[in-house]
């Protein structure tokens, strides 16, 4: 295989979904891995209704982050992320379609994904 191919290959997207049952609510993950970072989409029925993104920086110890489309009230993409960020060193785009309702559901909701983080490093 040429490098040119090798290179292709490498940066191709890959999927990951993965379910859970929390706090008697069916959640569903769904993470893309693109070259340099991942999409990582949380929810119970299929709707984007945020999209948060976050990087690390040189010049602070805390990754950027922004939101991109959805509430501003939310915050939870934005966490989520800019913590994904940090414990990834990667760029990390994350949709959070949940209610927030619930602080212990958040909570759960980012241990199962450091779980799979754990178990899948491949897939992030």
């Amino acid at each position: 295989m040429s490098e040119t191919q090798n290179r292709a290959v490498s940066e191709a997207i890959s999927v990951h979904n993965f379910s859970d049952k929390i706090l008697e609510q069916a959640v569903h993950f769904h993470v893309m891995k693109l070259s340099g970072g991942f999409f990582l989409w949380i929810g119970s029925s299929p709707v984007l209704s945020n999209l948060a993104v976050s990087m690390s920086s040189k010049y602070d110890s805390m990754p950027l982050s922004t939101l991109i489309m959805g509430d501003p009230s939310n915050t939870a993409p934005n966490t989520l992320s800019q913590r994904l960020a940090k414990k990834t060193k990667k760029q990390v785009f994350v949709s959070y379609s949940l209610p927030v309702t619930d602080s212990n559901l958040s909570l759960l909701v980012e241990n199962r994904i450091k779980k799979e983080l754990e178990l899948h490093p491949e897939h992030f």
